[in-house]
C-alpha cells in the first residue's frame, strides 16, 4: 500500500508540471531584472507573467528592480551577467529600440542579448488634456506648423520610446514641437492633466484611469490598427502620417546563452501566458496577446530601432 501511494504521488507530481521533467533545469533562483521602478508599466507586466509562470518553475523567479537611465542601467547589468539562464531582463522598450539611436551605450542593444519571447505588445496613444486647447491631433500639428515649438510634448526622458514617437512624427508631419522630458511617464501625465504641456504619449494601463475620469483625451494611436478598447481613436496612418511604433515587453538573456536554456525559458513562460491570471491582466490592460518567439521578438525590435534611426537621420 505504501509503495502504491508513493508511485501515485510521483505520477501526480509529474502530471502537475510535466515540462519540469524535461530539458534544461535552473539550479538556483532566477533574477528577473526590471529597468524601472516598482509599480510602473514594465514592472507590472514582469510581475504578472512571473506570477503566472512561477508554478511551472523548479526555482523562484525573483524580481530585481534596477531603475535609471531609461532602463539602460539594468540592460548593462544583464549584458554582463553569466549566460546561464539565471539572469533575465524585461526588455523590448526604450533600452532596446530607441535610446541606442540617440546615444552611445555601454552594451550592444542587438548583439549583447538573446531574445527569449515577447509577452506584451503595448499600443501607444497620443493624449491631450480633455478640456485643453487641442481637441484633435490635426489641430495641434496645424498650430505647430504656424509657430514652431508653440506646441509642447512631454516624455519619460530623452531617447525614450515616448520621446521617439514625437521625433518620428515631427519628421513625417514636417513640424517642430517643444520637448519637455520628465523622469518617468507618470509625472508627464500629471503635467498634461494640469495643462503644463500640450501632448504626451502613454500606454493604456498608464492613462486609463485619467481618461475614464475625464482628465485626458486620446487623440491618436500609434499602431497600424485601431484599438478595440478605444475604437473611436484614429491611427496616425489614418490621419496621414506613416508612423507605426509600439512598446514591446519580453524576456531577454545575455548573448551566448545556450539554445537549450533559451528553449527551456521560452517554453515555461509560454505556458505561463496560457494561465488565467495572465490573460486577465492582458484584458485589464486593454492590450492583445503579444506573443512572439525569440527570433520574431528580435526582428520586431530591430525593425522599430531602424524606423526610429531613419527618422533621426532625416
Amino acid at each position: 500500500m505504501l509503495r502504491r501511494r508513493a508511485i501515485l504521488g510521483s505520477l501526480g507530481s509529474a502530471l502537475a508540471v510535466p515540462a519540469l521533467a524535461q530539458g534544461w533545469q535552473p539550479t538556483r533562483p532566477i533574477q528577473c531584472v526590471v529597468g524601472f521602478a516598482p509599480g510602473g508599466g514594465t514592472d507590472l507586466i514582469a510581475r504578472a507573467i512571473i506570477e503566472a509562470t512561477q508554478p511551472l518553475m523548479p526555482q523562484p523567479l525573483v524580481v530585481v528592480n534596477r531603475p535609471g537611465a531609461g532602463g539602460t542601467i539594468a540592460a548593462q547589468q544583464v549584458a554582463l551577467a553569466p549566460p546561464d539562464g539565471h539572469t533575465l531582463i524585461m526588455g523590448g522598450g526604450s533600452e532596446s529600440t530607441s535610446i541606442p539611436v540617440f546615444r552611445q551605450l555601454p552594451y550592444d542593444s542587438r548583439g549583447g542579448f538573446r531574445a527569449v519571447l515577447r509577452v506584451m505588445r503595448q499600443r501607444l496613444f497620443i493624449l491631450a488634456k480633455a478640456d485643453g486647447r487641442f481637441r484633435t491631433l490635426p489641430e495641434a500639428l496645424a498650430a505647430a506648423r504656424e509657430k514652431p515649438q508653440a506646441v509642447s510634448h512631454g516624455s519619460s526622458g530623452n531617447g525614450s520610446i515616448y520621446h521617439a514617437v514625437f521625433v518620428v512624427l515631427e519628421k513625417r508631419a514636417g513640424v517642430e514641437l517643444l520637448h519637455v522630458p520628465f523622469n518617468g511617464g507618470a509625472p508627464g501625465l500629471q503635467a498634461l492633466a494640469a495643462g503644463q504641456i500640450d501632448l504626451m504619449v502613454a500606454a493604456p494601463e498608464e492613462f486609463r484611469g485619467m481618461t475614464d475620469g475625464g482628465l485626458l483625451r486620446p487623440l491618436a494611436v500609434c499602431s497600424a490598427e485601431r484599438a478595440e478598447a478605444f475604437a473611436d481613436v484614429p491611427t496616425l496612418r489614418e490621419l496621414g502620417h506613416d508612423v507605426v511604433l509600439e512598446n514591446m515587453k519580453g524576456w531577454q538573456v545575455p548573448a551566448g546563452t545556450p539554445d537549450a536554456v533559451v528553449q527551456g525559458l521560452h517554453d515555461r513562460f509560454r505556458q505561463g501566458m496560457q494561465v488565467a491570471s495572465w490573460r486577465a491582466f492582458v484584458e485589464r490592460s486593454g492590450e492583445t496577446d503579444g506573443y512572439l518567439d525569440g527570433p520574431g521578438f528580435q526582428q520586431a525590435m530591430d525593425r522599430m530601432q531602424d524606423a526610429i534611426a531613419a527618422a533621426v537621420r532625416r
